[in-house]
């Protein structure tokens, strides 16, 4: 069994070291949602290429890009609603260190979207 260093998982157990995240990630109800915008999301991006080795006009690019903005903010408040639903939720329940460290970890997400 192999342990992720990202995320202190174990391969195929989906669950942290100390049992934050027993039963999965938060965003495991939603992985098929957010794989298939993500997918579009990459399609979009590669119409972006297209468009600039077709000469577009300035303009239209950038709409472009601020749709692949705008459709990767959407999958950012996804994930983060399901990680303090879940990840942050049971830390909470747990209490102590674990809760503090799941709640500093959110807010510095929080403030990294709201700086994008």
């Amino acid at each position: 069994m192999a342990v992720h260093a990202e995320s202190d998982t174990y391969e195929g157990e989906g669950r942290e070291l100390g049992g934050v995240h027993e039963g999965g990630h938060g965003y495991v109800a939603d992985k098929q949602r957010v794989t298939a915008r993500l997918k579009r999301i990459e399609g979009q991006v590669r119409a972006v290429t297209r468009m600039i080795e077709d000469d577009t006009y300035c303009i239209d690019v950038l709409t472009q890009i601020s749709a692949c903005d705008k459709a990767l903010k959407s999958v950012a408040l996804i994930l983060l609603d399901d990680h303090l639903n879940h990840c942050v939720r049971t830390a909470v329940k747990q209490g102590g260190d674990v809760a503090d460290d799941k709640l500093r970890e959110a807010e510095d997400a929080i403030a990294r979207l709201v700086r994008s």
